[in-house]
């Protein structure tokens, strides 16, 4: 039973870190939030599982709110911003998609190797899930700066978080009010990006961040 814990957290955990890496792989705005929706349901299943394991029934209230607000609502919000905005759906890089893949395998084997020595006295179940939850920090990481395209950078800012969560689920939880507030924090995250997103499209007419380097470069 125990192996078979120990199996399942870290398939699940693994399945975040591959889901990450599609992510990056995507070239159109719709597979990127579909895949973001599905790496959000992967993370429900892993805090579920995570809670069944460390008899931590809080982790249930995490889990559901994973669900709620990152496999459902902000993946439909995104959708209707793509529409609304009239976005190109092929997301813009900053680094064509071969360099991106590699440096993203090259993250991942980094966050294995240093988290795997730092943690070495850490608890078995929780060491594995820290070095994969450090892997799609990174690769969280990596989408924001290699895209362009706003909405891109919004779903690698949502993929950081959703390392951030599996971390702090494999390292025993966190209190259920810091979860709650968590949550809240970044729904109302997302609101003023919706927000900024629509006041950027009315400004400039695109949600190319390049462009708006280019006007500030302008201004100087």
């Amino acid at each position: 039973m125990g192996s078979l814990v120990f199996d399942v957290a870290h398939l699940l955990a693994g399945g975040l870190v591959l889901l990450s890496l599609v992510m990056l792989y995507q070239d159109r705005l719709p597979a990127l939030i579909r895949m973001f929706a599905l790496q959000a349901v992967v993370l429900t299943l892993s805090v579920s599982w995570q809670a069944y394991a460390q008899g931590a029934p809080h982790l249930y209230v995490t889990a559901a709110i994973a669900l709620a607000f990152k496999a459902i609502i902000i993946p439909i919000a995104l959708q209707r911003i793509v529409v609304r905005l009239g976005l190109h759906r092929e997301v813009e890089t900053a680094l064509s998609i071969g360099p991106t893949m590699v440096a993203g395998i090259a993250l991942v084997a980094l966050s294995m190797v240093v988290m795997l020595r730092v943690t070495a006295e850490a608890d078995p179940l929780a060491r594995e899930d820290l070095a994969f939850a450090l892997s799609v920090v990174l690769l969280g990481l990596l989408m924001m700066v290699t895209r362009r395209n706003a909405v891109s950078q919004v779903v690698g800012f949502m993929s950081l978080e959703n390392g951030l969560i599996l971390a702090a689920a494999g390292a025993k939880g966190m209190p259920l009010v810091v979860e709650i507030s968590v949550a809240f924090s970044v729904l109302v995250a997302f609101i003023v990006i919706g927000i900024f997103l629509f006041r950027i499209r009315e400004r400039f007419d695109t949600v190319d961040s390049a462009a708006l380097d280019r006007f500030r470069e302008g201004q100087r």
